[in-house]
């Protein structure tokens, strides 16, 4: 998609693909936060797992309690620098909607299951195909094209646009890395012990600490430099961190029994494909549907609905 650069702050917006008049009281940004916010798929993040699946406690973060931490990030960030905090925080807020259930081990054991048919799934793509059409049964949300843009790109090879969804590409990793090492240690995954003295050194060992540092750092790098950025010696600790969690959290099997949930992913979508009178009506395209339907689903909607399909039951045997 083409965005016009606005300079260092995106006052106003390109347009929607659809246009749409002024609303008078709201600007287009605002709009696009409260329709994301009012959107079925939102709802849902509450029931999707961050890291930890089927926690044993109430005080482990969701899809939610992530995007609504993430979103406080960026919020911050951008009133800082003279942004547009409305448009950080709708990207931050539609970010990730297009998640599976189960986190990361979703995403993957269901790109494995459509790699066999040639294709493959991506978390921020899907995020953009749930703004556009399979939200308000297929019409869409119509957001704007720097929302679109800031969703899309939060992630991946691609790179926001807009400073707004700059900002929103690292408060995601600012806020993901400090919040599941903080889980992690919640779970007995990890012990205090066990976490790298090195990044720990640089960033603080609170992770209200390290948080306001990362944040404190990017501000002022960024006010410096003219570009949104890190410093140098924070931007490695941050992703030295990172890497030591998804080596000893991210795929470690206590923390996120990747066979058991990748199983029910990839049994769920075989059957859906193989049943399209019990799927929602999203595509013409079979496959696309049907990732569509898997995809959409709660943790524990995904989870009593392979208990449904493949576990016995008592009146089996009668």
């Amino acid at each position: 998609m083409s965005i016009p650069t606005h300079g260092w702050a995106c006052h106003e917006s390109a347009g929607r693909v659809r246009h749409e008049e002024p609303d008078g009281v709201r600007t287009p940004f605002q709009r696009d936060r409260d329709r994301i916010i009012h959107a079925k798929a939102f709802r849902r993040l509450m029931h999707k797992t961050q890291v930890f699946i089927s926690p044993d406690g109430d005080h482990f973060r969701t899809r939610l309690t992530h995007t609504l931490e993430m979103m406080q990030i960026s919020r911050t960030i951008a009133r800082a620098l003279g942004l547009n905090e409305d448009l950080a925080e709708a990207i931050a807020l539609g970010h990730d909607l297009g998640h599976t259930p189960f986190g990361h081990t979703g995403e993957e054991a269901l790109s494995r299951s459509l790699a066999g048919h040639g294709r493959g799934f991506r978390h921020n793509e899907h995020s953009l195909r749930v703004v556009d059409h399979l939200e308000k049964e297929g019409d869409g949300l119509n957001l704007t094209l720097e929302v679109r843009d800031g969703i899309l790109n939060h992630s991946g090879k691609g790179y926001p646009s807009t400073r707004e969804g700059e900002i929103v590409r690292v408060a995601d990793r600012i806020a993901y890395v400090n919040h599941d090492v903080d889980d992690a240690l919640r779970a007995g995954t990890i012990s205090w012990e066990d976490l790298p003295p090195r990044p720990l050194a640089v960033l603080g060992e609170k992770m209200s600490v390290r948080i306001d540092r990362l944040v404190r750092d990017m501000i002022s790098s960024s006010a410096k430099q003219g570009e949104i950025m890190l410093s140098e010696s924070v931007y490695e600790a941050l992703l030295e961190l990172r890497s030591w969690l998804f080596e000893h959290v991210y795929n470690n099997p206590r923390s996120r029994e990747n066979e058991k949930a990748g199983g029910v992913i990839a049994a769920l979508f075989a059957y859906y494909l193989e049943h399209p009178e019990e799927r929602t009506k999203t595509d013409p395209d079979p496959i696309t549907e049907t990732a569509d339907f898997v995809a959409g689903m709660t943790d524990r909607y995904a989870l009593a609905t392979y208990g449904r399909l493949f576990m016995p039951r008592g009146d089996i045997f009668a």
